[in-house]
């Protein structure tokens, strides 16, 4: 693979209709008739905008395709329930209907476990599963389960589910200085944090419908587990974590999915949540690494 530039510039993309919402995306590359397509799918309050230094390289070995989800970047932002149910639907038409045949599917955080809802309960159009710092779910233990709740915390989300307040939050989370302060602790390389990153992030939250958007996170009920979908699943799973990523333990977390998923393949990397844009070019290796070694011999077989 070629190096990939610094300052790759996003693709400009389309729209797609779903259910009445219009549903941005971007296309790169040739068709490949030997190789799955690959689809990208970003994580909360990003966009196809993050995967621009993905696509500026992998594009050369496959045909790519990155969607904004609803209610995030380029996409519509109506006033509805927003759950993983829903972008895995989402997701599982677009392979339909737009993409048409199946495609490996690699998400990064909320993404990723959009991405894992697909997988595991639409078979069908996925042929293969890339999860990046991977947010979503594991079914509680018995012990932690009759754990006394935590009564601040309990406070803390009643407050948040009133819409003046989930309203003067978002006005303080959107704001570039916090934007970038957030970005600075996620990245290992603060060098990566770039005003293009800033305003790629600022720019949907000015959309009508960005606030309603952002206090239905407070609402949503946790969608079905981690573990349950793992058990669900049946093509070829690669997991990259950056392991410097201050939100989640990756090795914790990596444990557990390889616990319910045993066949995967995984990969720590020195980078915070988000690897595949800290890093792109040892993560593009290894996720075309991947689809060539796993993917496409299963496909082959």
């Amino acid at each position: 693979m070629q190096a990939t530039p610094v300052a790759a510039k996003s693709i400009p993309g389309t729209y797609w209709q779903w259910r009445g919402h219009s549903i941005y995306y971007v296309k790169a590359g040739a068709k490949q008739s030997d190789r799955p397509p690959l689809l990208l799918i970003h994580g909360f309050g990003a966009s196809t905008d993050h995967w621009r230094k993905n696509i500026a390289q992998l594009q050369n070995d496959f045909e790519v395709w990155a969607i904004d989800l609803l209610g995030f970047g380029r996409s519509a932002k109506p006033a509805i329930a927003y759950s993983g149910n829903l972008w895995r639907d989402q997701l599982r038409d677009f392979i339909t209907e737009v993409v048409q045949r199946p495609a490996v599917l690699a998400g990064n955080s909320l993404g990723g476990y959009s991405s894992l809802c697909v997988a595991a309960q639409c078979p069908e159009v996925a042929a293969g599963l890339i999860l990046l710092n991977s947010a979503g779910p594991f079914t509680e233990k018995e012990n932690v389960a009759k754990a006394q709740p935590n009564p601040f915390q309990g406070l803390i989300r009643s407050i948040l589910l009133q819409p003046w307040a989930s309203f003067l939050l978002f006005q303080y989370v959107r704001q570039k200085s916090t934007i970038r302060k957030t970005l600075e602790k996620v990245y290992l390389d603060r060098s990566a944090v770039t005003d293009q990153l800033v305003e790629d992030i600022y720019r949907p939250s000015g959309d009508a419908g960005a606030a309603q958007v952002f206090a239905s996170v407070f609402k949503t009920p946790q969608g079905e587990k981690n573990d349950v979908l793992l058990q669900q699943l049946q093509c070829p799973l690669l997991m990259l974590w950056g392991e410097g990523d201050p939100w989640m333990n990756a090795r914790d977390r990596g444990a557990k999915f390889r616990e319910f998923y045993p066949s995967l393949t995984e990969h720590y990397l020195n980078a915070g949540h988000c690897p595949h844009d800290e890093i792109p070019g040892p993560v593009n290796q290894l996720i075309s690494d991947w689809v060539f070694q796993k993917v496409q011999a299963q496909e082959t077989v």
